[in-house]
């Protein structure tokens, strides 16, 4: 008999509430767990990574305009940088050892890195946000950069399939998840399938949609933390929305998942105030 994961099944939308972790001047992005289990998170025009050490929020690093973020198996963090248009690396104490993906990639300018996901022990993937002309690039650890995919109307969350075949991206401004077919680390095969178009906002505004962070559960299903609705859209490995859970957070802008619960980022306005919230979606 399988063994049922953690994230086997979903609680009902209406029997979630959010838990406020914390509340800040600025709206907040990039959350991710070490193996701690401490939770580290961004606030972009506040220029700082944060750190939640017992209930309280804790400046950890200064940065330009920290976005999403990833913490590698050694505890390092990538983090995307969307003013100094790169990637910076930071060990696990805070120190900047790196920086990948600036200047030109494939031939196109690197100009303002949004979010990423990591390909186990290859390299990673990080989107750049523009309007109309965004892109997906692939940084690999033995120092190749590639250029993925362009002209996607704001590339936004992305997050890779567990078997490195699927790269899935968020376009936001078409308000749907793209997906892509990979024949390797960084190696597009063919032109992106619409894996799923997101649900409108009522008041009919471009701007109440926008998809952003998105990430896989443990069973494969996709979580789009759509900003302009917020909310967070559960979406089957077929492309099916399963539910929707309200975040009390206007403006959602990203997410990660513990053992049980999910952690979500965003805020108010933009530049703020921001506010990080955990939601417990899974049933025990």
């Amino acid at each position: 008999m399988k063994k049922s994961s953690p994230h086997s099944r979903l609680r009902n939308p209406e029997a979630v509430e959010a838990q406020i972790l914390c509340d800040l001047k600025y709206f907040t992005e990039g959350p991710a767990i070490d193996q701690n289990t401490t939770l580290f998170f961004t606030d972009l025009l506040g220029h700082q990574i944060w750190c939640l050490i017992n209930q309280r929020a804790e400046k950890w690093v200064t940065s330009s305009r920290p976005n999403g973020q990833r913490i590698l198996q050694d505890g390092s963090h990538l983090v995307c940088d969307s003013d100094d248009a790169c990637i910076f690396h930071y060990s696990s104490e805070g120190k900047k050892i790196g920086m990948y993906g600036h200047g030109q990639i494939g031939g196109l300018q690197v100009r303002c890195p949004n979010d990423l996901c990591i390909h186990p022990d290859q390299g990673f993937y990080f989107t750049d946000s523009v309007r109309y002309l965004g892109a997906v690039f692939y940084v690999g650890w033995d120092g190749r950069s590639e250029l993925v995919a362009k002209n996607i109307d704001y590339a936004n969350g992305i997050a890779l399939s567990s078997d490195g075949q699927k790269l899935y991206v968020a376009e936001s401004y078409q308000n749907r998840i793209l997906c892509y077919d990979m024949d390797g680390p960084g190696k597009c095969t063919s032109e992106p399938d619409i894996f799923c178009n997101l649900p409108d906002h009522s008041n009919g505004k471009m701007t109440s949609n926008l998809p952003d962070g998105i990430a896989f559960d443990l069973e494969g299903r996709l979580w789009v933390a759509h900003y302009g609705m917020q909310a967070v859209q559960v979406i089957s490995s077929r492309g099916q929305i399963l539910c929707c859970y309200d975040t009390t957070i206007p403006l959602t802008s990203n997410l990660c998942f513990t053992e049980s619960d999910l952690i979500v980022t965003g805020g108010f306005d933009e530049p703020g105030p921001g506010r990080v919230v955990k939601l417990n979606v899974f049933k025990l």
